[in-house]
């Protein structure tokens, strides 16, 4: 079975959440949906889209497991973003947790190293 991964923060400042996720993900949205809808494709058939929804604003927690999880937090680090928590399972899994102005939580997890 094909599955495609579309997951949505809701802002209720969009322009300042445009240029925070821009920062976050290290290019400018792949694209723009709507007047209130940009979409960062992160890979094949998986994005993330962040909309003006004030109303569910700050209540998103989604997490992208990556390969190389080192070097992603050290190019966020550059962009000027840390994290707000970082930690290792005891399986050796790692995970790291952003929040954005408006208190979404992205996070991303990494393989034992």
């Amino acid at each position: 079975m094909a599955v495609d991964l579309y997951a949505g923060i809701p802002v209720s400042d969009y322009s300042a959440a445009l240029a925070w996720y821009e920062k976050l993900f290290g290019s400018p949205a792949t694209f723009i949906a709507s007047d209130t809808e940009a979409v960062w494709e992160l890979a094949e058939h998986r994005s993330v889209a962040v909309e003006h929804r004030p109303e569910r604003a700050g209540n998103a927690m989604l997490t992208v497991f990556v390969d190389d999880f080192e070097t992603l937090l050290a190019q966020i680090a550059e962009r000027g973003i840390e994290p707000s928590a970082r930690e290792t399972y005891p399986n050796g899994v790692r995970h790291a947790t952003y929040h954005d102005p408006e208190g979404n939580e992205i996070s991303f997890g990494g393989a034992p190293a």
